[in-house]
């Protein structure tokens, strides 16, 4: 992997841990020291008036430990909370398909073929929170970060290639829904489902969710997506719309939901001992990235909008090209430092590559940075993980747990500002032409006109196997089965019109599973006030001590 002379992306030390400067010779002894370099002679006790005493206030070691340990933890996401993470490289084949990828981008990670690019990535649950089980049902994140001679590109997606929604207004919502009742703080499957059958874009996405592809069965064996629509530019200004898919190489592999319960009695943390497990014993797992192209246009023989993020684009018209492959071949050092401080956002973009008018893409590359910045803090980027390794050099200074000086070289310290005469930094020259699209039309707030929000729900359902679909069927059954009526028959006659059979099929379950109605919990909870009164049913009594 590239280094920085900053330090940045250090390399392991031969034993597979990084360097703290303080090892000597393979007998001797790693002297434990103070954040101030100060080695510490006693690590057992703090200083006290005599052996029983109280503790003085110059206990300068235990104060600064335990005062770092009080604030060693960082807010948690408000999604993708729970993740795992690992270093590799990202290989290019120079081609798209048979074409060579000039044709259509100038991003220069692509250009030549076996062109390797330092790729750091992340993987996690969205809606649960960091210590939660990683058998529960619930869309998987898929975040790449390139470290490119450009700059870094964040590739930010999930493992299912649609979205709930369209539009990012109804982003919080979303969350809302699918995060824990204000109240009771247990999550509810009534208020996701509330919000589903409210919102009849979500149809399609609900259908695969409840799925067996709601449940991967780890890490390495997931599929990836970029989700959003992009663009890719090439060197006369020329654009074209891309989506992106990550096929893993050692296939695709999900779980039922009692496959699913059965594995959590036994590890809540089996996707990341997977992940990690793997690569440590050098099973390296590998994924090819894909690209589908369309010209970027309104493409009105479609019966749906390119740039909607509940719809896929069909193989057939659109196949599949790949680009590249990347493999993990590295694991962290330190979790906090590379998985939980590492930060992407989708408007993280390099030369060549673009954004495109998907409504969802314009909210979150707002989004994404700017809860990094709340998380993490302002200089977020200074961090190792976040770093590119090529040069920085801007005029933005100061704020919280700023470190360095993005200086370049020979630029005058006392210009921070862009123009001058002095010594300041300059802009950099264009590496093509840029692309300029026309556009001619009243500013509104309205949706899509192709909305067409069933049709490839019910392709997709009928795409499943019989097991999938059974699955399926007996997943929405559990967790309909105790929502409001209102709820229940919105979500039938969705499905109905995506598939007769599926919505068929869903209300002859709802009619055969009378369940009571206060019976109420998480997605994928069979029966919730079973398992409060089992535990107080088959506790063992204990004397106090």
């Amino acid at each position: 992997m590239m280094q920085q002379e900053n330090g940045t992306h250090k390399p392991a030390g031969e034993n597979g841990s990084a360097s703290n400067g303080l090892m000597g010779a393979e007998n001797e002894p790693r002297i434990l020291t103070t954040r101030q370099g100060h080695p510490v002679t006693d690590n057992q006790n703090i200083r006290t008036v005599g052996n029983r005493g109280p503790a003085t206030m110059e206990n300068y070691h235990f104060i600064e430990k335990i005062s770092h340990f009080d604030r060693e933890r960082v807010p948690e996401r408000v999604v993708h909370a729970r993740g795992a993470g690992a270093h590799g490289v990202f290989e290019a084949y120079g081609t798209v398909g048979d074409q060579p990828i000039a044709k259509y981008t100038r991003a220069k990670l692509f250009q030549e073929k076996g062109k390797q690019t330092p790729v750091f990535v992340r993987f996690s649950t969205v809606g649960h929170g960091g210590h939660s089980p990683e058998t529960l049902r619930d869309p998987r994140g898929f975040a790449v970060k390139f470290y490119t001679e450009d700059g870094n590109w964040d590739l930010v997606g999930n493992n299912l290639k649609i979205f709930f929604i369209r539009d990012a207004m109804k982003f919080p919502d979303l969350i809302h829904s699918q995060k824990p009742d204000p109240v009771t703080n247990i999550q509810s499957g009534e208020r996701i489902f509330d919000f589903i059958a409210n919102t009849p874009e979500a149809t399609h996405m609900a259908t695969f969710l409840f799925s067996p592809y709601g449940i991967p069965a780890n890490y390495r064996q997931m599929q990836g997506s970029g989700v959003n629509t992009y663009k890719w530019v090439n060197a006369d200004g020329e654009a074209v719309i891309v989506k992106y898919h990550w096929e893993p190489l050692q296939g695709i592999r999900n779980l039922t939901q009692a496959e699913a319960e059965s594995i959590q009695a036994k590890n809540f943390n089996h996707a990341t001992q997977d992940l990690f497990e793997a690569i440590k014993d050098g099973n390296f797992p590998q994924w090819e990235l894909f690209v589908q192209i369309m010209s970027d246009d309104e493409h009105p023989e479609l019966d749906f909008d390119p740039l909607d993020d509940t719809k896929i684009w069909p193989k057939d018209q659109f196949p599949w090209l790949p680009v590249g492959k990347m493999t993990l071949n590295r694991n962290p050092v330190d979790y906090f430092n590379e998985v939980e401080l590492s930060a992407f956002g989708t408007g993280v973009l390099v030369d060549g590559l673009d954004f495109s008018d998907d409504k969802m893409l314009q909210g979150r590359t707002f989004s994404y940075s700017d809860t990094q910045r709340y998380r993490v803090g302002a200089n977020y980027l200074q961090l190792p993980i976040n770093a590119p390794l090529v040069k920085v050099a801007t005029n933005q200074r100061g704020g919280q747990m700023s470190y360095k000086t993005d200086f370049a070289e020979g630029q005058n310290p006392h210009i921070n500002y862009e123009p001058s005469f002095l010594g300041g930094l300059q802009e950099a020259p264009k590496a093509g032409k840029d692309y300029t699209p026309r556009y001619e039309a009243n500013l509104l707030r309205q949706k899509i006109d192709r909305t067409n929000d069933f049709k490839q729900a019910g392709e997709t359902y009928r795409n499943f196997e019989d097991w999938e679909r059974d699955d399926l069927i007996s997943n929405l059954v559990s967790t309909l089965s105790t929502c409001d009526k209102r709820i229940q028959d919105k979500m039938v006659e969705h499905f109905t019109l995506a598939d007769e059979e599926y919505g068929r099929r869903v209300a002859e379950g709802l009619q055969l599973k009378l369940k009571d109605q206060s019976d109420k919990g998480p997605i994928g909870a069979t029966s919730p006030k079973e398992g409060v009164e089992e535990a107080q049913r088959v506790s063992h009594e204990s004397k106090p001590y």
